[in-house]
């Protein structure tokens, strides 16, 4: 499918969303969010797809929000909410998908761009690039669900600094503290993504949908549910070709071919 400010491109197993407006340093319109959620939704609906990934054209991952079509006021109120909306529907599209997603971040992610990120399920993050929330010190404040995904990353603390002051912090930094999966040298980041996707993309498919699920819900279930849905998940697994083909595939010390069925 062609989209104007976006690059979708299938692979053997995966597909990879470029974000595609490099003039710019891939910041967000409202073009851009919606070509996005039809991009998510077309990846999730593909049989072929097990993960999905995302990553920027150019210098840049995401550095937010379109200052100079913002600085246009050309929106109404209603307008200015409903575009609003729509950074918050990206990110519980991404949080929610039934595959998981993983962000590779080069150059800058900002604003919206580290919002993105953090709804990933994965971010492999270039030791150069910087990841950020100036929201606040320009006056405006984070959406997109980092107040709940950025504690659950880096602890309560660690957020509001990372929120309240707006600090940029690399790669490196990132990683250390959790908020991203690991940080690779800047020349390694598309091969690194990719040999990351690659292998989770042989994973069992419905494993992974069950899995997670589970683990975005975690911190609204006690005990005894979160025991409940693991043992329905592990049943419904049994249920399952793959799983038998788990088994097999054991037994047979050789690595295991899933369909997702």
């Amino acid at each position: 499918m062609n989209f104007e400010t976006l690059i979708y491109n299938k692979h053997k197993n995966y597909a990879e969303i470029r974000f595609n407006r490099p003039h710019r340093l891939n910041a967000v319109v409202e073009q851009f969010y919606l070509e996005l959620i039809e991009a998510l939704h077309l990846a999730e609906t593909d049989a072929d797809v097990r993960a999905v990934l995302l990553t920027g054209e150019g210098r840049a991952f995401c550095v937010g929000a379109d200052m100079k079509e913002h600085g246009a006021g050309e929106r109404t109120l209603v307008e200015r909410r409903q575009y609003l909306q729509l950074g918050n529907d990206v990110c519980e599209t991404i949080f929610e998908l039934n595959k998981p997603v993983v962000a590779a971040v080069n150059g800058y992610a900002l604003g919206a761009g580290a919002e993105m990120a953090s709804a990933c399920d994965f971010v492999i993050m270039a030791e150069t690039a910087k990841i950020g929330f100036p929201e606040i010190s320009i006056g405006t404040c984070v959406g997109g669900g980092v107040t709940q995904f950025l504690p659950r990353l880096v602890g309560l603390a660690k957020a509001r600094e990372l929120i309240f002051l707006g600090n940029k912090i690399d790669g490196k930094e990132a990683a250390a503290i959790g908020m991203v999966t690991r940080a690779v040298p800047d020349d390694t980041l598309a091969s690194a993504a990719a040999e990351f996707i690659a292998e989770l993309s042989t994973k069992a498919p419905i494993s992974m949908k069950l899995a997670k699920k589970m683990l975005n819900n975690s911190s609204f279930n006690n005990l005894d549910a979160q025991l409940e849905h693991e043992l329905d998940a592990v049943f419904m697994c049994t249920t399952t070709q793959d799983w038998q083909e788990g088994v097999d595939a054991f037994a047979q010390k050789r690595a295991p071919q899933f369909k997702g069925c």
